[in-house]
């Protein structure tokens, strides 16, 4: 299961502006993905662990979980993201 991290088209930065906004502070916590999430980073510094590595995203990333991944959070810098859940 790949985390796949990209610089977002600008059709895809507008769409996000309509989603709801997480936010999170420096802190390191497992989590499950039920489903696929998508999300684009407004701000922040994330290295995610998962069984295949370590990816690391920031401010301006377009980040795509797929559904049943397991990983472990490792906030650097607090987090900001539009997000939505499913495909």
């Amino acid at each position: 299961m790949k985390i796949i991290v990209r610089t977002p088209a600008e059709h895809e930065k507008k769409t996000a502006s309509s989603w709801p906004v997480w936010t999170k502070e420096i802190s390191t916590f497992p989590w499950h993905y039920d489903e696929t999430e998508t999300c684009l980073i407004l701000e922040g510094e994330v290295t995610v662990k998962t069984a295949e590595g370590e990816i690391s995203f920031k401010r301006g990333d377009w980040v795509i979980f797929p559904e049943g991944l397991d990983c472990s959070w490792n906030i650097k810098k607090p987090v900001r993201k539009h997000y939505k859940f499913g495909t």
